[in-house]
């Protein structure tokens, strides 16, 4: 089972203020700790929203709409993904997870299981995807 830990925006990182070297260390720690667990997929902090931009859709038109985007709480700052046998070590090892605020306040990660190829009804697309080894293979 795959799991992603989403590290939600706050007005530091959307200013883009570096972690300090402490936050860094922590996080490293972590991460090592997931890596040597075998647990760990992927790992990566996102540049603040001014930097992206947004794809709308209305019917079959797209329209792109730049950042930076205003409600910093609802925006992605940094994701960890992880594979772990089932939902008790995931809590488990998220239960660790460094406080990612740069001053220690109060916050919040959100947690998701995500999708694996063998959730949705199998047929040729869902081969194409596997094909390309992307969507995840339920290997725990």
């Amino acid at each position: 089972m795959r799991y992603m830990i989403v590290v939600k925006a706050n007005a530091q990182s959307e200013a883009e203020v570096m972690p300090d070297e402490k936050l860094m260390a922590e996080m490293a720690a972590y991460h090592e700790e997931l890596a040597r667990a075998g647990v760990l997929l992927d790992a990566s902090g996102l540049r603040a929203s001014k930097h992206g931009w947004r794809v709308r859709y209305t019917g079959s038109t797209r329209t792109i709409v730049d950042g930076p985007f205003a409600e910093s709480k609802e925006l992605v700052a940094g994701y960890t993904i992880i594979e772990v046998r089932d939902r008790a070590e995931a809590i488990e090892w998220t239960r660790r997870f460094p406080n990612p605020t740069l001053d220690g306040s109060n916050c919040e990660i959100e947690v998701r299981r995500m999708f694996e190829l063998e959730d949705f009804q199998q047929g040729e697309a869902v081969e194409r995807f596997r094909e390309m080894g992307v969507g995840g293979t339920s290997a725990r």
